[in-house]
């Protein structure tokens, strides 16, 4: 039976995993933030355009009712590495190749991108895709070994993602921005150049994600606004010695991908 979420209070589990562990979570995944992308106008989204689930170098987290038979909301960190471009190489890449190589420097010590935010109506206005999520991003990156993270912003976005510590990349695009005829949106190019130490993030924040780097598994009310939310946090990845960064650095090329713009390739966080 399904559990019921508590509009008061609601209390939620924020879980980590690796996407290849995960089949069935992925495809809850999908279909809601699938759901939410065409609720705002962007209907071009198929199955095809989810090769992340197969991808070796991708992480999830979800925000998932206590039983597990409800997702709420998540997020994705890729690392960088041979077996497909980030996400923000595929969207850009035709725009402003100089991603590519970008990209490409960063990936010698490590990097990642943080894609694929989104969370419910059910659980919209308690922090869940604004605050909590791009906080445990920033620990899973750490937990990673990744120097540093990348994202694809959308204006809401750029605030919530410069409190843990990231960075315009004017060299991209338009000092940063590109924009996107078709979905009407502008997207900011953003970077954590520093994920161990995160020297630009806000003290609250940088509390927050230590917090959840220390302790992989920690029950924590938080509060957004005046409204309240109970997290239970199991953010340790459970294979992760099946995965090594050291070879997703050793596989990492430069893509110099060509062809047009698609908008399902299009990963707005």
């Amino acid at each position: 039976m399904e559990s019921i979420l508590s509009k008061e209070k609601p209390e939620v589990r924020l879980r980590a995993f690796r996407a290849v562990d995960d089949p069935d979570t992925c495809e809850a995944f999908i279909e809601g933030h699938t759901h939410v992308l065409t609720s705002i106008g962007v209907t071009k989204v198929t199955s095809s355009r989810h090769e992340w689930t197969q991808n070796p170098d991708a992480f999830v987290m979800v925000v998932e009712s206590i039983d597990g038979s409800k997702v709420y909301g998540g997020a994705r960190v890729h690392v960088a590495g041979g077996h497909e471009p980030l996400p923000i190489e595929s969207a850009t890449g035709a725009m402003d190749p100089k991603i590519f190589e970008t990209v490409y420097n960063y990936a010698q010590q490590g990097t990642g991108e943080l894609c694929g935010l989104w969370n419910s109506r059910e659980i919209a206005g308690y922090g869940v895709g604004s605050i909590f999520l791009i906080r445990v991003s920033a620990a899973i990156a750490f937990q990673l070994g990744l120097k540093s993270l990348f994202a694809l912003c959308a204006p809401y976005t750029v605030k919530p993602v410069k409190g843990i510590g990231m960075e315009l990349v004017p060299t991209i695009g338009n000092n940063g921005t590109f924009y996107y005829p078709k979905l009407d949106l502008v997207a900011t190019t953003m970077v954590l150049k520093d994920v161990p130490g995160m020297p630009l993030a806000d003290e609250e924040d940088r509390k927050a994600i230590l917090q959840v780097r220390d302790n992989f598994v920690a029950v924590r009310e938080e509060e957004l606004r005046g409204k309240k939310i109970i997290i239970h946090y199991e953010t340790q990845i459970p294979t992760l010695g099946n995965w090594s960064l050291e070879q997703a650095i050793a596989n990492t090329q430069k893509n110099f991908l060509q062809g047009k713009i698609d908008e399902r390739d299009i990963n707005f966080l």
